[in-house]
């Protein structure tokens, strides 16, 4: 890949970026405070920010939101950043504004090599970067497949081929995993909650974990951000501007099984974050790559922590599983942008 800077029609006025980051920050702040107050004990935002500056180990209520309900609050963030920033990534490499992990089958190959592994007491499940490293190389392997078949024919890839694949094999990872639980049933135990898409029950070594693995897929999407930005242009403007296209494609074909490894190794397949917050962003701020990234990561925590407090706040005391509500407001955004895609 050469040195390629931002086409002309990609340098829009960026007076809304800051303005958007801004809220953004402000939102994801006072969700966060929210978060950690909602819970069987409701914890005052006065009380919830003193916690988190002042923290004070013989306080109930400190104790409460700090051991207790912080962890599920930076994994909602870190795997809501992830799938945003996947969502942006997809749409942008396939052209494809129906892209997103779980469409595309990423999330259904993370979910299968996460459960073949727990089914056959793999050794890599131990090791300290294993299940997110795991995930991310069924993410790979099925959203590879995905793009291979897609792309076969004289008319290569298009929006309309990737998504139907897309559908077919996560349907066919989706039963492949099915059949392993029900052969299974101590793997079907340990990860029924989890594959519903739950951000319970998580420790800090995994997040930390995940949080490596996401921190790379950033790394790598922040350096491809400018010639994502040329390719949009087609692959043979690409070409004679110096872009190496197989060689982005593969880079972000790895950022993409990264985020969506981690984000699975967290919390499960949730849906639709990555599909809703990257259209969002273009309509209101900009589809320059080197903003739509960080601001998809923004507003993908903004969107799960919603998702989170209204999982855990609709039917309380009782519980849904927070991907439950993300399928519930993404299928009809799916929908309506199917509907006008491909109409």
């Amino acid at each position: 890949m050469s040195s390629v800077s931002a086409p002309a029609q990609f340098h829009r006025p960026r007076g809304k970026a800051l303005p958007a980051m801004t809220l953004g920050l402000f939102l994801l702040l006072a969700l966060a405070v929210i978060h950690l107050g909602i819970g069987a004990r409701f914890v005052g935002p006065q009380t919830v920010i003193t916690a988190l500056l002042s923290y004070d180990p013989t306080n109930f209520d400190h104790k409460i939101v700090v051991d207790l309900r912080l962890l599920r609050l930076l994994s909602a963030i870190v795997c809501g950043a992830a799938l945003g920033v996947a969502g942006a990534l997809l749409q942008s490499v396939t052209r494809n504004p129906l892209g997103e992990p779980h469409i595309l089958g990423l999330n259904a190959g993370a979910a299968l090599a996460v459960v073949l592994a727990t089914a056959t007491g793999s050794s890599w499940l131990a090791e300290p970067l294993g299940r997110p490293l795991i995930a991310a190389v069924g993410a790979a392997a099925l959203f590879g497949v995905v793009l291979g078949l897609a792309s076969a024919g004289k008319n290569g890839l298009t929006p309309m081929k990737a998504t139907l694949f897309g559908v077919a094999f996560s349907a066919f990872a989706s039963s492949l995993t099915a059949a392993i639980l029900i052969l299974d049933e101590q793997t079907l135990d340990d990860l029924r909650i989890w594959l519903a898409g739950d951000l319970a029950g998580l420790t800090y070594l995994a997040l930390v974990n995940a949080a490596y693995v996401v921190s790379a897929g950033c790394a790598v999407a922040l350096v491809l951000a400018p010639y994502l930005n040329v390719l949009a242009l087609g692959d043979a403007v690409a070409k004679g501007l110096g872009v190496n296209v197989m060689a982005v494609r593969a880079a972000s074909l790895l950022a993409a099984a990264l985020f969506c490894g981690a984000a699975v190794s967290i919390a499960g397949p949730i849906a639709f974050i990555g599909l809703v917050v990257p259209h969002m962003v273009r309509r209101l701020v900009s589809d320059d790559l080197r903003l739509l990234f960080p601001l998809s990561a923004i507003g993908g925590g903004v969107l799960l922590l919603a998702a989170d407090i209204a999982a855990r706040t609709i039917v309380a005391p009782q519980e849904l599983a927070t991907g439950l509500l993300t399928a519930l407001a993404g299928a009809p955004v799916f929908i309506f942008i199917a509907a006008r895609r491909f109409r």
